[in-house]
């Protein structure tokens, strides 16, 4: 295993730089998919490659890969990146980390003029955070076939259901020519902030990511009868938001009951008319459930619709809950795992392996390549907000694992036929 380090003053003033656009007052950052913003970070991420002598394509879902060439062309890259879209109220590093790391190493490749066997590409997916368009990894889930691009592409604005992600990519100047998915890669590593406070509290500045956790999302509609909030005595009442208040506090309860691995979220709630002086008749809620394990999930699953059933039957309510989205739980290459494990120790980093709380591209890769990830701390464990931090050492430790793990599989096709 080698010992190459990157730059990490240069990746530092990189993400720096790539920060300023959408930057929010508070020090966060506000650049959703497909929005002026995230063209013009599309833009500058294109121009540093080019600069650093890689070949840039665009696939028809806005994917950008960056492509530095091997010895032998004729092998499938090994590939590294992330996104570069953001949350409303989002922060410097998460996506942007994985995409600036993955330049950082080819720049790095470039000073010591490394030649790597296989080729080395740098990707930037599509509306990674599901934000301004849901579900969330469009980009890679199209590339890999879980999304059909046509769907992809008519995929809806959340707040104005007119404008649809393939619109937007065209107007900002990334629907791209390229053909979605169906080529080889060898290998995908995707480096990250771990978004959780596992790695700072035990003081170690890498995390071997084993996989990620499966995520169930759900989307409720409770619906009852709009009243006036003065005349309607309360046994009559038919209050969509006091369904909605019990079955927000059912969520919770399913969390806590399947500690210490699972988590359950209401991050989106909706009432109309949403008026002070009338009983609220609809609530529209969201559900995120995350677990480790399959079959938790489908318990809590069940414990969910058994839940809302008799949180609506209190108030004479009626709800529907729809499974919006779901993927099972994704275990990692192992030999991949064991380079980034290797690559970790040979630069002395203390590390330590962690699953995944979050989706990542990553999930999606792993249908289709080896796949593995590499995580560093953040500050207080916080991500998907304006205060999100990370320190320079722990960026740059994750640059260097990164850096020597993709190099190792980027020459191993030659010495064994295969990473």
């Amino acid at each position: 295993m080698r010992n190459l380090t990157v730059n990490g003053e240069r990746l530092w003033a990189s993400l720096m730089e790539l920060a300023r656009i959408g930057a929010t007052a508070k020090g966060g950052v506000c650049r959703l998919a497909a929005s002026d913003l995230d063209g013009e970070a599309r833009r500058l991420f294109i121009r540093w490659c080019e600069e650093a002598g890689c070949t840039v394509s665009v696939d028809h879902i806005g994917n950008i890969f960056a492509r530095r060439p091997g010895r032998n062309p004729d092998l499938p890259p090994v590939m590294t990146g992330s996104h570069l879209d953001t949350q409303p109220t989002g922060g410097r590093f998460d996506g942007a980390y994985g995409v600036l790391a993955g330049l950082e190493l080819v720049r790095t490749l470039n000073d010591i003029g490394y030649e790597t066997e296989a080729p080395v590409e740098i990707v930037a997916w599509t509306n990674e955070e599901g934000s301004r368009f849901s579900p969330a990894m469009v980009g890679s889930g199209a590339f890999t076939g879980v999304f059909a691009l046509e769907a992809a592409l008519a995929t809806p604005d959340n707040t104005a259901p007119a404008l649809t992600l393939g619109a937007e990519l065209d107007r900002i100047g990334f629907a791209g020519p390229a053909p979605v998915g169906g080529r080889a890669v060898a290998a995908y590593f995707e480096a990250h902030i771990e978004q959780g406070p596992i790695l700072e509290a035990a003081g170690l500045p890498i995390g071997i990511v084993t996989g990620a956790q499966g995520q169930r999302w759900y989307e409720i509609t409770v619906t009852g009868q709009e009243a006036h909030a003065g005349p309607t005595p309360m046994p009559r009442r038919r209050d969509a938001l006091v369904g909605a208040a019990r079955m927000i506090d059912a969520v919770n309860k399913i969390g806590h009951a399947h500690a210490p691995f699972a988590c359950a979220t209401v991050g989106f709630v909706e009432v109309s008319p949403n008026s002070r002086n009338t009983i609220p008749g609809r609530v529209f809620l969201t559900v995120d459930f995350r677990h480790p394990e399959d079959a938790v999930l489908t318990m809590m699953d069940r414990e969910l619709r058994k839940a809302c059933a008799a949180a609506a039957a209190t108030q004479s309510l009626e709800v529907e809950v729809k499974e919006f989205w779901y993927f099972p739980p994704t275990p990692f290459e192992p030999r991949l795992v064991g380079k980034v494990r290797a690559a970790a120790a040979a630069q002395g980093y203390p590390h330590q392996d962690i699953v995944s709380g979050a989706g990542h591209d990553a999930v999606y890769m792993a249908r289709v390549a080896p796949t593995a990830m590499i995580f560093v701390p953040c500050v207080g464990g916080i991500s998907h907000n304006e205060i999100e931090d990370a320190k320079p050492d722990d960026l740059t430790a994750g640059g260097n694992v990164l850096l020597n793990a993709v190099l190792d599989a980027a020459d191993a096709q030659n010495r064994l036929g295969g990473c």
